[in-house]
Parts: C-alpha cells; structure tokens; sequence
C-alpha cells in the first residue's frame, strides 16, 4: 500500500485507536519506530479510568469514553476492558485540604464528580490507611482499571481486520511536502497524523511543520512489597480503592499482596525511553509510608514513563491552518489511556474533514 489515504505515525493507544476508527472508510498505514507498539507510554501506565479528573476538556473525553469502553468488548472481540475500582481522595495536611476543597467546588454538579467523604468512612474502605492520619476525603465511585493491553492489542487487531496495516521497527525518518499530498519515506498520502506521543513535536518538526509546544514529563512508579497483606483486603470481593493523595502527591493502588506507588512526580525531560528514578522510588515509599504504616520497605520492580502536555494541559487535535493535512493527535497528558476512545473518534472526524472543538485545536496555542 503505497499510497494509502491516511499514515499515522505512532502506534501507541492514540495512533492505534485513532487509525482503527480511520480504517472503517480509508485505506491507513500505522508506522511505528519500536518493534512492539505501545513500548513507551501506553505500556507504562497506572492503567487507570477516573472520570472527574483532570482539565474540563480531558473530563468530557474520559467521560464520553466510558459508552465506547462498554461497547468495544464487542466490536474488537477484546475481554471486558473495566474492571470497577474506586478511587479515594485524601488530604493530609492543610495544603492537601485545600486542595480537595477546590476540586469538590470546581467540580460539583459533574457527572461522576468526585463527593466528599468523611475521613472514618475512607480508612473503613481502606484498611491500608493508618486511623487518625486523614483529615479530609473524597470519592470518585465510578473508577475503574483499565485493561490496556487488552485495548491496545483490540484496537490493532481491528485496523488489521479492516484492511490497515501496522508496520513496527519503521521510523518516519523523512516526512515532506509534495504538492498537495504527503510523503512519509516511500509513502505517498493524503493525510499524516501525528500521534507519536512524547516525539510528536519532533515528528512535526521533520516534516517542516510548527511544534506545538509539548513538554514531556517522567513519573516513576514502583511496585512495593507489603509484610502484611492482609492490611490490603476490603469486605467482600471488591477491589481495594486506589488512593490519591488530593494535591497529587502520591497515590497507591493494592496489586494482589503487593502495593503499586508513586509520587505522582512530573519531572521535564526531553523524548526518549524513560528510567525509574531512586529518589522518585524512595520518596513515594515514604510519602505512602506515612499515610500507610504498611512497613514499605523493599521494591520489586520500578519504571517509568512519559507524561506529555502542552500548556493548558489539554490534547492538541487537528492541523496548523497553514499545513493542511498534518493532523497532531497528541498532548493527552496521564489521561490517554482513559481518554482513548473518545477522543480516536473525535479525531477521526477531524481527518475527515471536521471542524477540531476550539479547546482541543492548535491555533488555541
């Protein structure tokens, strides 16, 4: 296929997805650099569905993601990619109270808001809590995990059952104007998205296209083990909630006996393939220690992975005016995953020639 309608470079969740929902009326190449997609950010994530969170843009995408989840399982032929798991809202100090105030004000009347919650009732649905060390809570009940895998894998099999290929160990090393077309390496299209996660900016940039001004940010997350797993368990069968700290501090989440962690750190690094950092590790083992008194004191495993925003903090979706037909599909932040399907169908539209919502377009930078 060398002159397919579409390429979308990236083959993360959001190249991926957005090249599915392109397959079902064009012809689309998925390029992706790394031999296996989803190597980077998508395999690195907290997996996690958290509906009220994040900037009023990213908020209405995860929550229109959430009919899209139901019914993919069905669509991709995928397990069921929800698994329900409460999240827990937790001030600690005064800067975390005010915080949790702020978020409960702004987002009161949403949706799936998050609602207070007295702090005796969050230590009884979490027993990980040590008493007496909440001052305030919150609840988001309508949180879930995310099979990622499960979802990515779908989401590529799709494309390929609708006649798109995925090419893996294929960088778009040459991408230029001709005529009124694009050229991506022997590739001749009508349409290039950009979905390369923490490179889109250099992927734009190769092509002689504006950068949008992305930031890619590192946050390490830990694997911990707990001496007494017990402490993780919650009546009856449900999952234990995970729990963020309100100023975004920290959060945990029980993994079997073990305790996924983190400090919830955004450190600015430039695009490559991100390493856990110590002190992040040790930091979030104390941070969550202090909260816990699990007696956290030895590591598994730890990684990392990139969080890309741009200055608002919400995703890019669309074309420069003056560089029709180079569509960014980037800068979803910790919130690609969850915001997913939404937003592959959104962009989809935009491909096609919709008009991108004014929050989500480039010319807003």
């Amino acid at each position: 296929m060398r002159s397919p309608d579409v390429v979308v470079i990236g083959g993360g969740i959001a190249g991926a997805s957005v090249a599915y929902e392109l397959a079902a009326d064009r012809s689309v190449v998925l390029l992706e650099t790394e031999r296996t997609p989803g190597h980077h950010s998508t395999a690195r994530s907290a997996a996690t569905y958290i509906p009220g969170h994040g900037v009023e843009a990213v908020r209405a995408l995860i929550a229109a993601s959430d009919p899209r989840f139901a019914a993919l399982p069905a669509e991709l032929g995928t397990p069921p990619l929800l698994a329900p798991r409460p999240v827990l809202w937790v001030a600690c100090d005064a800067e975390g109270e005010r915080a949790l105030a702020a978020v409960l004000a702004e987002r009161a009347g949403e949706p799936d808001a998050p609602v207070p919650l007295d702090p005796a009732d969050a230590q009884r649905r979490c027993p990980a809590l040590a008493p007496g060390r909440v001052r305030a809570a919150g609840l988001t009940a309508g949180a879930a995990d995310i099979d990622t895998d499960a979802l990515l894998q779908g989401y590529l099999r799709g494309l390929r059952a609708r006649g798109g290929q995925v090419r893996t160990g294929a960088a778009a090393a040459e991408i230029s104007r001709d005529g009124a077309r694009w050229r991506v390496g022997e590739l001749s299209t009508g349409a290039v998205v950009d979905a390369a996660g923490a490179w889109a900016d250099e992927v734009a940039a190769r092509a002689g296209v504006p950068r949008i001004g992305l930031t890619p940010l590192r946050r390490t997350i830990a694997v911990a083990r707990v001496p007494d797993p017990r402490r993780l368990r919650v009546p009856g069968d449900a999952r234990p909630p995970m729990v963020i700290e309100a100023a975004e501090r920290f959060y945990f989440k029980a993994e079997s006996d073990d305790l996924l962690v983190s400090r919830a750190d955004e450190t600015p690094v430039p695009p490559g393939d991100a390493r856990p950092d110590d002190a992040d590790v040790a930091l979030a083992l104390e941070r969550v220690e202090a909260v816990t008194a699990l007696g956290l004191r030895s590591v598994r495993t730890s990684w990392a992975g990139l969080r890309s925003f741009v200055a608002d903090r919400a995703p890019v979706v669309g074309a420069w005016p003056a560089h029709p037909g180079f569509f960014f599909v980037a800068g979803q932040g910790g919130s690609g995953i969850e915001s997913a399907p939404a937003l592959a169908v959104l962009a989809a539209d935009v491909v096609r020639g919709a008009v991108p919502p004014p929050a989500l377009a480039p010319e807003r930078l």
